[in-house]
């Protein structure tokens, strides 16, 4: 059998073993031998992975559940409505839309029913985290809508409500943002919600990196404190499928933006992701508490690890961190680009990223790196693990050691931390219970 099948692939074209081969290389690299730091990666269950792999992925549904263009999609109607109902139930939600295929879809589709071309949008500014969909680079800039930035508070490294307030009432604009992709602290949403009620606009709150701190009970939720509208990724603190999602408590607010969704920004919604995003959302609402607990503990102890072995870590007076992500200066290291691909070469993955006090054409070469600790967390590391991944990055980028060395050892430490952690082990449920693989 092992002999036939040896036959069987030196049967296949060289170009098509080189792409199952460069594939290959990458699952085993990514899966199994760096530690990854990527703050807006993370990976899904073994069960949402094989929830993931269904025939969905051949279809298409346009239009909404039990309303659709397509003939074929009773049973994708019911899977979609269950992703509904289970986001809405951990973010306490009325209203959930599960088709944008991404975060940044997800805000243009809210965007577009706020604003109209030449209308205002107040976000914070980029190096102070806002997410390009948020600015004129992005999606506003598509749409027309001026991009007018939100004061804020380096010191704080927050938004700096008073001076925000004040400009939210002056510019009288149709719709403020918050959340943010470098995101130490939580957002005042109370205060901004109701400066922007008062002029009558509308608070978007962008949950793309916090979604499983949020659902995890770790980080507060917006809607609770006066946003009008959420809108998220599925796919960083909360470890579902790539994809996006908007929710909201208002109904009369709901409807247009849902008819926005499609037919403007999406067509077929990518539909395989519904029943990995379903199981996602199950096994967070069993154990999204411990995982977001841990997350947190994870960036704080990452935090105070990198400061104790000599790097600049961003926030010390503030404790540093109350999300996933841990943020350093690295100009003494020789600056964002260089660190970040010298951890690479180390199988440390990591990004480089603007700090507060970049200009914004600093973007190749920024100050800073973005270190995000969930999915490590999901591969169950802990607070100690966090000193040792510190000590990895201080020979690398500090003492100057061969990263190629350094290389060889996290891949050995990787190998103790392959098993996804804080879901449900496919082991133990009953055969012939899962068989979605085919």
């Amino acid at each position: 059998m092992q002999e036939s099948w040896r036959d069987e692939v030196s049967l296949l074209p060289e170009e098509l073993k080189e792409i199952l081969d460069i594939t290959a290389k990458h699952n085993r690299w990514r899966k199994y031998e760096t530690i990854n730091l990527i703050a807006s990666e993370n990976t899904m269950s073994p069960l949402a992975t094989s929830a993931y792999m269904s025939d969905m992925m051949h279809r298409y549904a346009e239009g909404k559940p039990f309303k659709r263009y397509y003939q074929g999609t009773r049973y994708v109607d019911e899977i979609e409505v269950r992703v509904m109902k289970l986001m809405g139930e951990l973010l306490r939600a009325d209203y959930v839309d599960p088709r944008p295929i991404s975060g940044t879809t997800a805000n243009a589709s809210v965007f577009r029913v706020l604003g109209k071309c030449g209308s205002k949008a107040v976000i914070a500014p980029v190096q102070a985290g806002a997410h390009v969909s948020h600015t004129k680079f992005g999606t506003l800039g598509a749409l027309c809508i001026e991009h007018i930035e939100m004061p804020y508070d380096p010191d704080q490294m927050n938004i700096d409500v008073d001076h925000a307030v004040k400009l939210i009432e002056e510019v009288k604009p149709s719709f403020v943002v918050l959340g943010a992709s470098v995101y130490l602290f939580p957002h005042p949403v109370r205060e901004i919600a109701d400066a922007a009620h008062s002029v009558n606009a509308k608070l978007v709150y962008d949950a793309a990196h916090v979604l499983g701190l949020i659902t995890g009970k770790r980080w507060r939720n917006p809607l609770d404190h006066g946003a009008d509208l959420l809108t998220a990724s599925t796919h960083k603190t909360f470890p579902g499928p790539q994809g996006g999602i908007i929710a909201t408590r208002d109904g009369q607010l709901y409807k247009p933006i849902s008819r926005a969704v499609f037919p403007y920004f999406v067509s077929n919604h990518h539909l395989h992701r519904l029943p990995a995003l379903a199981v996602t959302a199950v096994e967070m609402k069993h154990f999204g508490e411990a995982y977001a607990d841990q997350i947190v503990r994870n960036a704080r102890a990452l935090a105070e690890a990198l400061a104790a072995e000599g790097f600049k870590v961003l926030g010390e007076h503030l404790g540093y961190t109350r999300s996933h992500q841990v943020v350093l200066d690295v100009r003494k290291q020789g600056g964002g680009a260089k660190a970040a691909q010298l951890l690479e070469e180390a199988n440390i993955i990591v990004n480089k990223n603007l700090l507060p006090y970049d200009p914004p054409d600093a973007i190749k070469d920024p100050s800073g790196l973005r270190l995000g600790v969930q999915e490590m967390t999901r591969y169950g590391m802990k607070e100690d693990n966090m000193k040792d991944i510190a000590r990895f990055m201080r020979r690398v980028l500090i003492d100057g050691e061969d990263p190629r060395k350094i290389a060889e050892e996290v891949k050995a430490y990787r190998r103790e931390y392959t098993k996804v952690h804080y879901c449900f082990d496919v082991n133990t449920l009953e055969d012939g219970k899962l068989y979605l693989l085919y």
